[in-house]
């Protein structure tokens, strides 16, 4: 039973990197699904690398931070396929080579960077295919967090940055109502997993502590995830639309756990 009824339907991946990244995961269960799953990659580096992983399928080359390329990528998927069905953005960059920062200090150019990677591209890229996306049911998703109002030191400017990310959900699901019924949202995981999250300074002692707030102890999986941007890129979700689905498995209610609170408190 096509449940999903995405069966056939074409859907671009943007920013796959390897088979810990939520765009890999995606894309699995959009071809379990019986979806039609291309993708694009940053470099051409990075295409033969997934290319290993993926090899019958579609991959192109864009990088996000130059618009001739994703001119360039729109030509190339609208000439070989025609309508778009669904587009789903999984980019992030920070760069923390510098090591820990307080927020303060944050870098000018690490900032405008990291927005124009992670946010100005998901709208540079709807902009693109605001002609091929299906104007009946497309669907756009991207990839965002659980909060964007935790302070998190060592996750430091990004987290304006994703708060930019999910109002431009907001914006653009208007501007596009007045032409199209493109429905564009954002899928917000708790800590996990991936390739993005190894870079962030102290990493994993963060995502120690968040499996512990969940309700069930057991961190979220990226499948998990997945499964989410399956369903908002499916005409199951056609009354969904600006949103921000909270995939955290009950975290953001239980931080006053009980067994968080009675740890040994650290010393002063």
């Amino acid at each position: 039973m096509d449940f999903l009824q995405l069966k056939d339907k074409t859907i671009l991946i943007v920013g796959v990197a390897n088979r810990k990244s939520v765009a890999f995961h995606v894309g699995r269960v959009l071809s379990e699904a019986g979806a039609s799953v291309i993708y694009s990659v940053r470099s051409e580096e990075r295409r033969q690398q997934v290319a290993k992983l993926l090899p019958s399928s579609s991959i192109y080359v864009c990088d996000v931070e130059r618009q001739e390329e994703i001119d360039r990528l729109c030509d190339a998927v609208a000439a070989e396929h025609g309508t778009l069905h669904g587009l789903v953005h999984s980019i992030a960059f920070a760069d923390y080579s510098a090591g820990w920062l307080p927020f303060h200090e944050t870098p000018r150019a690490a900032f405008l960077r990291a927005i124009d990677i992670s946010c100005y591209s998901f709208m540079a890229l709807s902009n693109a295919f605001r002609d091929v996306l299906d104007r009946e049911q497309g669907s756009v998703v991207t990839i965002s967090i659980s909060t964007t109002r935790m302070a998190a030191e060592n996750y430091g400017y990004m987290a304006p940055i994703k708060a930019a990310l999910d109002s431009a959900v907001c914006f653009l699901a208007k501007s596009f109502s007045q032409f199209s019924q493109v429905r564009f949202n954002a899928v917000c995981p708790g800590l996990l997993k991936s390739s993005a999250s190894a870079g962030i300074p102290g990493y994993v002692e963060s995502y120690l502590y968040a499996e512990q707030a969940t309700l069930r102890k057991r961190a979220v999986q990226t499948e998990e995830v997945a499964n989410a941007v399956a369903f908002l890129l499916s005409p199951r979700s056609s009354g969904i639309n600006a949103q921000g689905l909270v995939i955290d498995a009950g975290m953001a209610i239980n931080y006053f756990d009980q067994g968080l609170i009675q740890r040994e408190p650290p010393a002063r």
